[in-house]
């Protein structure tokens, strides 16, 4: 039998974070680099996880009563200048389609960086009277955006996401159902990835671009870094004015409807990685792995072991994922590390011993905990397992954001916060973007959000120390 060498190490987590994320991202087979810059192959293994959150987030979409379509990916620049925010906002980020079929085109053509253009247009088009309304739509679909620097999955030239674009009778509706959509991107994130989130609502100066408001989760890292996990934008009638989508009110007037537009990226695949990973690789909460536990036979050579292992894999195929490992040519040693690294939350051994006890060893990703289990049991047990796994992993996160979320009362303090205890800082705002500037000059800090839960820490504005409005969290971000 061929022995090969085990998987190789990755860079400590503590002393090269950034080096850390790259080396997860391509040992733990997730999403490789291409010959095009700024552009990545995702992987298999990684593009599982992705399906498995477009699973969980599309079926929470549905009981809301979106429903999918597919727009074109190029859109004409006429319609990308009609709305004058939107289009200063994305204009150093968007490429252009120039000739086509050999032939220089009439009109210049963007690649879509996102696509409430196109969607408004079409509304325009099918909008009729009130009766029609709401429209409910979202699409699963790829952008591009001119990236300057790129990171895998964080901030790619292109990224899979999905961007719901919805229009509603009043300014109420949609309002709300902005904020309604929000809650699920916060479900997703807590609930499914196993991070908690800061809720909240962006400044001016950092909401989307066309936006008259936008809402935010925010996660927090390993390293205390901020991560925007989901943002839903209240559009107003900024786009509907300009791309002409009225219809007949109950009054028998026009009038103009009422608009928004929300979306997730597979950055949460990044979210993932940097939340939950530790120097052994990856580690993936159970509700979103692509293989919740995975059956290593101990010296498989020998006679019943495999048919013991198999018989266990098709036991448990019906209510978990499960893999059997049973390649001959790596050792068993490899294969730990290999699914460490994978971040397989379970890991099963089952070997001659275990066999002649009618037992098997589970070993947990998160703790490293191991326990013997009767074979009996097994199901039952694993159910268990898995459950407080996810629990646990959720737990970790939200201990270790409370612990780097601090309060400063003026800019020094919140400078040596973020410099000793990197993470959210918390204070009281005025309200004036020249502060919120010099706090990004001075820290490095940009503001996450406005969060929804208000705090009163004090009178005066963390920078200029004029009467405050409002209190505000601050990040370092990626």
């Amino acid at each position: 039998m061929e022995k090969k060498e085990f998987v190789k190490e990755i860079t400590d987590i503590d002393k090269n974070f950034p080096q850390w994320y790259t080396d997860i991202v391509l040992k733990a087979e997730l999403a490789d680099y291409t010959d095009v810059k700024g552009f990545i192959a995702i992987r298999p293994y990684g593009y599982e996880i992705w399906e498995n959150i477009q699973k969980y987030v599309d079926e929470k979409f549905k009981k809301h009563g979106v429903k999918n379509i597919s727009m074109p990916i190029l859109i004409p620049e006429k319609l990308l200048n009609k709305e004058k925010q939107h289009v200063e906002g994305f204009a150093p980020e968007v490429a252009w389609v120039t000739i086509g079929g050999g032939e220089e085109l009439e009109e210049r053509l963007c690649v879509r960086p996102t696509s409430e253009t196109i969607f408004s247009t079409m509304y325009s088009k099918w909008l009729n009277s009130w009766r029609d309304l709401p429209f409910l739509y979202n699409q699963w679909c790829n952008v591009l955006r001119w990236e300057k620097e790129t990171r895998p999955f964080l901030r790619s030239r292109e990224f899979l996401w999905q961007e719901g674009h919805t229009i509603h009778e009043t300014e109420k509706e949609a309002k709300d159902f902005t904020l309604d959509m929000l809650d699920v991107y916060a479900d997703v994130v807590e609930n499914l990835l196993a991070i908690p989130v800061l809720k909240g609502k962006k400044t001016e100066k950092e909401k989307f671009a066309g936006a008259e408001s936008t809402y935010t989760i925010e996660t927090l890292m390993h390293d205390g870094r901020a991560l925007q996990g989901g943002t839903s934008h209240y559009l107003g009638q900024n786009f509907t004015k300009p791309f002409d989508i009225k219809f007949q009110n109950r009054k028998g007037e026009q009038e103009y409807a009422y608009q928004t537009s929300w979306g997730i990226s597979t950055r949460l695949i990044g979210a993932v990685i940097m939340a939950h990973g530790d120097n052994r690789g990856l580690k993936l909460p159970p509700l979103v792995a692509p293989i919740q536990a995975v059956i290593v036979p101990i010296a498989q050579q020998k006679e019943g072991v495999l048919d013991e292992a198999y018989k266990l894999k098709n036991r448990l195929n019906e209510r978990i994922r499960i893999k059997l490992d049973d390649r001959d040519n790596y050792s068993v040693g490899y294969k730990f590390n290999e699914w460490e690294m994978k971040g397989v939350p379970i890991r099963i051994e089952i070997g001659p011993k275990d066999i002649e006890k009618r037992e098997a060893i589970l070993v947990r990703r998160d703790t490293s905990e191991k326990i013997q289990v009767k074979l009996e049991d097994i199901e039952t047990k694993i159910d268990e397992m898995l459950k407080n796994i996810q629990v646990n992993m959720f737990n970790i996160c939200k201990k270790r954001m409370e612990e780097k979320t601090t309060i400063a009362t003026n800019i020094e303090e919140l400078k040596k916060n973020l410099e000793e205890n990197q993470g959210f800082v918390k204070s009281m705002w005025c309200g004036n973007q020249e502060c919120e500037d010099k706090v990004k000059e001075i820290t490095g800090a940009p503001s996450r959000c406005i969060p929804f839960e208000q705090e009163h820490l004090s009178d005066v504005c963390v920078c200029c120390g004029r009467p405050a409005k409002t209190m505000i969290v601050w990040g370092r971000q990626y």
